[in-house]
C-alpha cells in the first residue's frame, strides 16, 4: 500500500512540474507505441460524428485544460445567449473538445476515484480541496457558479456536442501505468471504457477542432 501511495505521488508530482514535458517524454517510449492508433472503423466513426452538426450558428470551444468548467459553461452560454435572441436549439451547435488537460470531464466517476484525476489535473472545489467525481457531466449544487448552468448530459440533449482526445487519454494512461506499475494496454482500454455516454473518442483534440471549423464551426478557446 505504501508502495502504490508512493508511486501515486511521484506521479502526481511529475505532472505538477509541467504536463507538457512529462507527457511528450511519455509519448516517446516504446511500452506506449501503437496505442493511439485508430483502426479503418473508428476512424470512420470519428468523422460521420461530425455530421450531426446542424444549423446556422456552429461554435467549437478549445477545452484543453479544466478552466473551473468553463469549457462547459461556454458551451451553455453560447445556448442561452443564441436563444435569448431567437434562435431555438435546433439551429445551434456548439461543441466542446476535451483534450490535453481538459480530458478528465470525459470520464465516469469511478476512474475519478480509482486514479485521483482531481489531483492530477488540478480539478478543485470552491473550498479549495480537489473533486473525487465528475462535477460537470451532472452537476450538483455548487460545481458551478450558477444553478441554472447545464452539465454536459443535459447539454448533450439539447444537441450539443462533446468530444475527447484519443492521443490525451493514450498519454495520460501511459503515465499512470507506468508510474503505478500497471499494465499500459488495460489501464489505456480502461480510460476508453470510463468514456461516459455520448461522448465521442477522436484520434486527437487538434484533428477534432480542425474538423469542427472544416464542417463551419468558429473556433473559441474555452478558457475562464
Amino acid at each position: 500500500m505504501k508502495t502504490k501511495t508512493n508511486s501515486r505521488r511521484s506521479f502526481m508530482g511529475a505532472m505538477m512540474l509541467g504536463a507538457t514535458a512529462s507527457t511528450l517524454s511519455v509519448l516517446g517510449n516504446p511500452a506506449f507505441a501503437g496505442m493511439t492508433d485508430f483502426s479503418e472503423t473508428q476512424m470512420n466513426e470519428a468523422d460521420d460524428w461530425f455530421k450531426q452538426i446542424k444549423g446556422k450558428h456552429r461554435i467549437v470551444y478549445d477545452g484543453s485544460y479544466p478552466h473551473k468548467g468553463f469549457p462547459i459553461i461556454w458551451n451553455w452560454a453560447f445556448y442561452l445567449s443564441n436563444n435569448e435572441t431567437g434562435s431555438p436549439d435546433d439551429d445551434i451547435t456548439a461543441m466542446t473538445v476535451l483534450r490535453h488537460d481538459g480530458i478528465p470531464f470525459a470520464f465516469n466517476s469511478s476512474l475519478w476515484k480509482k486514479y485521483p484525476l482531481g489531483e492530477v489535473f488540478h480539478v478543485k472545489k470552491a473550498d479549495g480541496t480537489t473533486y473525487d467525481r465528475n462535477p460537470y457531466y451532472e452537476p450538483q449544487e455548487g460545481d458551478f457558479p450558477l444553478p441554472v448552468i447545464q452539465g454536459i448530459k443535459d447539454m448533450q440533449a439539447r444537441g450539443a456536442m462533446f468530444c475527447v482526445c484519443n492521443l490525451a487519454i493514450s498519454v495520460y494512461s501511459g503515465a499512470v501505468a507506468q508510474q503505478m506499475g500497471l499494465d499500459p494496454k488495460e489501464t489505456y482500454e480502461e480510460w476508453i471504457a470510463a468514456v461516459m455516454p455520448g461522448i465521442q473518442v477522436v484520434p486527437s483534440g487538434v484533428w477534432a477542432l480542425g474538423r469542427a471549423q472544416e464542417n463551419g464551426c468558429g473556433y473559441i478557446f474555452a478558457g475562464e
